[in-house]
């Protein structure tokens, strides 16, 4: 498996916009994208301004298949001036222990 730990921080005022477009690219991820296991999008519970992704992908070449899909690239292009400028796709990779990669549908 291949796992990322994404924060993302919201510039004030376009929060609302921002999670209505991160919603699609994580609708399109899971339904679109046989590599994307699991595409959550977690509000921090201390900065209303910053939520967590929380990506699973089969491997990395399904998370490069991800970063090159229609609605990733909408995503991105959308939101462009919305976020801080923090690194993104660079933000954490890790990998899963458990439950097991054979357990995972």
């Amino acid at each position: 498996m291949y796992v990322i730990l994404a924060p993302i921080q919201i510039k004030p005022g376009f929060k609302e916009r921002f999670i209505e477009e991160m919603i699609g690219d994580a609708r399109g991820s899971v339904n679109d994208e046989p590599g994307c296991l699991r595409f959550d999008v977690i509000q921090d519970g201390a900065d209303e301004n910053r939520i967590w992704l929380y990506e699973v992908y089969v491997d990395a070449d399904a998370f490069q298949a991800h970063c090159e899909a229609p609605h990733f690239i909408k995503w991105l292009n959308a939101v462009a001036d919305w976020r801080e400028d923090t690194p993104l796709l660079d933000a954490g990779e890790a990998h899963n222990i458990w439950p097991p990669d054979a357990e995972w549908k």
